[in-house]
């Protein structure tokens, strides 16, 4: 596996300012992996692209060093040999101070069920093992950099039960306050700064992901599902987050009657 992943080993330059990443901040990675030939690879094309980098065999030492210390990105590896990476992803989502750590799911476990078990936990991406580790890079400093978005210029928006502040990013419905993920506050703030309009898969995962994701447009179905879960009144006949049939998705900021086409 590994002198399969060393065929795509090289180093390629951090991107500069007005590329949306800023190499003269160092930011942390957490890898949480038992494989050491995997861990010495990662660590090495990690920090030659200006990464600090921590690294743990075991989960229970993964997660408490995450609890205990700033991170930026987390690593995780599934099959870990005392907790699992999907127990460990379910805590850190849990966790009132953590729920917003980018999180990147690093496996063998390639089958389609479980890439979309790891999205559904909360996961920003899944890279299947043996990987390019120039991918990797990528595809982390792809979620890294859609943390650090501004969101658009619309501050407050406002419709029938639901409530959406960009500046404090507070979500309320209801009366009652939602706590959503980053990426799921950016897809919702999205659609709903630009009502009634219909955005396709394509589109979502261009403007909200960004075009230098890794993710296919099932991703946008699992998040569509993830924020109605938290967002709307009857998961089954959407308020807000409304499906157009053979289009994609619309913020629709009618009544509670009001039906998907």
């Amino acid at each position: 596996m590994l002198a399969a992943i060393n065929l795509c080993c090289f180093s390629f330059q951090l991107y500069t300012s007005d590329g949306c990443y800023n190499p003269s901040v160092r930011q942390r990675v957490a890898i949480i992996e038992d494989e050491k030939d995997i861990v010495d690879l990662v660590r090495y094309n990690f920090r030659k692209e200006g990464f600090d980098v921590e690294s743990f065999s075991n989960g229970r030492d993964g997660l408490e060093y995450i609890r205990k210390n700033s991170v930026d990105l987390v690593l995780l590896d599934i099959m870990l040999p005392d907790l699992d990476g999907m127990e460990i992803c379910r805590r850190v989502r849990a966790d009132e101070r953590l729920k917003a750590l980018p999180i990147i799911f690093l496996t063998a476990k390639g089958e389609e069920i479980d890439r979309v078990l790891g999205l559904e936990l909360g996961a920003d991406d899944y890279v299947v093992k043996p990987f390019s580790p120039r991918e990797l890079v990528a595809r982390a400093k792809a979620v890294l950099r859609r943390q650090d978005v501004v969101l658009g210029k619309t501050e407050v928006i406002e419709v029938p039960e639901l409530r959406l502040d960009s500046r404090t990013r507070e979500v309320t419905v209801r009366g009652r306050p939602i706590q959503l993920s980053a990426l799921e506050f950016k897809l919702l703030h999205f659609l709903a700064s630009q009502p009634r309009r219909v955005f396709t898969r394509e589109q979502l995962l261009d403007n909200v992901w960004g075009r230098d994701r890794f993710v296919t447009p099932r991703t946008v179905d699992v998040h569509i599902r993830r924020l109605r879960e938290k967002i709307e009144k009857h998961e089954g006949s959407p308020q807000y987050v409304q499906t157009v049939r053979g289009s994609g998705y619309r913020f629709f900021p009618g009544d509670a009657d009001s039906q998907e086409d």
